[in-house]
């Protein structure tokens, strides 16, 4: 199967291929130099990973230990208002 690589250094995967091996939008693929300068890509599953200070944590405690059936709404809205840092290096 021949590709183009496009000016901003991008590929596009055929639409038959992506429906075969079932890559929608927001899917991810690892990308492996093999020997010899061979390329592999292979679909993958990321999880997100959700880490907490110590103050998230406590928040966390105090939610659990509530009772309620629904959590106390300062909670829900800290998740309304979580955000992600693409910074962040994953050890």
């Amino acid at each position: 199967m021949l590709i183009a690589i496009d000016k901003r250094g991008s590929i596009n995967l055929p639409a038959a291929l992506r429906k075969e091996l079932g890559l929608v939008k927001g899917s991810y693929l690892e990308l492996v130099v093999e020997e010899g300068s061979a390329i592999r890509l292979q679909p993958v599953c990321v999880y997100p990973v959700i880490r907490l200070n110590e103050k998230g944590l406590n928040k966390l405690k105090e939610a659990r230990q509530s009772g309620k059936d629904t959590p106390p709404e300062w909670f829900v809205q800290d998740i309304k208002d979580a955000g992600t840092d693409i910074q962040q290096k994953i050890s």
